[in-house]
């Protein structure tokens, strides 16, 4: 690896399993001091235990734990260099059998939690000077969307919006503020709560003719979380494997 995160501390948020894991093994690979935070417990722990991180359980929702994890990073490393919020929740839902408290569940986590992370890391990241501030959006809310996931694309869309107008005000301070928009990856999560049919049909739609890998959204991070992104702030990458392209089914130009 070439150390392109060489002993910068990063804080990564929702980083247990799935794209949150895959993100901090990216960092820890390219040199990175991490502290991880999740809210189950064990599987955080362990996936800290391996990647040799710091760990702390916390329900990103609340201010009051997105700054015990900020303050984690600060007692264990003295500075916080980059802080990645990828922690959310997805239940599927049609919006006629959404209450409201499932809708303020989804933008509590998704949402608030980006406000939360952002405002608690900005205090150190000002006082330094600098700072990465990273937030997982996705290519669903900002760009299509299907049944049952009303609340999701709207706190999704929500994040779009935060990271301009946070990058907007934080320029001054030397903070940059981006996301990543994955599309279909494929997670624990996904193969747990979705069968062969449906990752087979999203396959079909994806030109580059597979689902992403945790792996693949962690190189935009790493990109993004790099020196080599310093003059970027207040966009996101689109990490899909070209799903957002075809106007149809029908666009592949080679037979199977």
């Amino acid at each position: 690896m070439t150390g392109r995160l060489q002993d910068k501390v990063a804080l990564i948020i929702g980083a247990a399993r799935g794209i949150g894991k895959g993100i901090a093994k990216r960092f820890a690979e390219e040199g990175a001091k991490l502290v991880l935070a999740d809210s189950e417990t064990e599987v955080g722990q362990a996936t800290a235990d391996e990647l040799g991180a710091s760990f702390i359980a916390i329900d990103i929702s609340k201010m009051a734990d997105a700054e015990a994890a900020v303050a984690l990073a600060l007692d264990r490393h003295g500075r916080l260099d980059i802080v990645v919020q990828n922690a959310g929740i997805y239940p599927w839902q049609l919006i006629e059998n959404t209450s409201p408290d499932d809708w303020d569940r989804v933008m509590a986590v998704n949402l608030r939690g980006t406000f939360n992370a952002a405002r608690a890391a900005l205090v150190p990241m000002k006082r330094q000077g600098s700072g990465r501030m990273l937030f997982t959006s996705s290519i669903t809310g900002p760009h299509v969307t299907s049944p049952g996931h009303g609340h999701y694309s709207a706190s999704k869309s929500g994040i779009n919006g935060f990271i301009r107008s946070a990058a907007l005000e934080f320029s001054g301070y030397g903070i940059t503020v981006n996301g990543v928009e994955p599309g279909n990856i494929l997670t624990e999560a996904i193969q747990e709560q979705r069968g062969a049919a449906f990752i087979k049909s999203m396959e079909d739609a994806i030109p580059l003719g597979r689902l992403g890998t945790p792996r693949d959204v962690a190189n935009a991070f790493l990109f993004l979380a790099s020196d080599d992104a310093s003059y970027i702030t207040g966009t996101t990458i689109v990490v899909d494997g070209g799903q957002l392209l075809p106007e149809g089914a029908d666009f592949r130009i080679l037979p199977p």
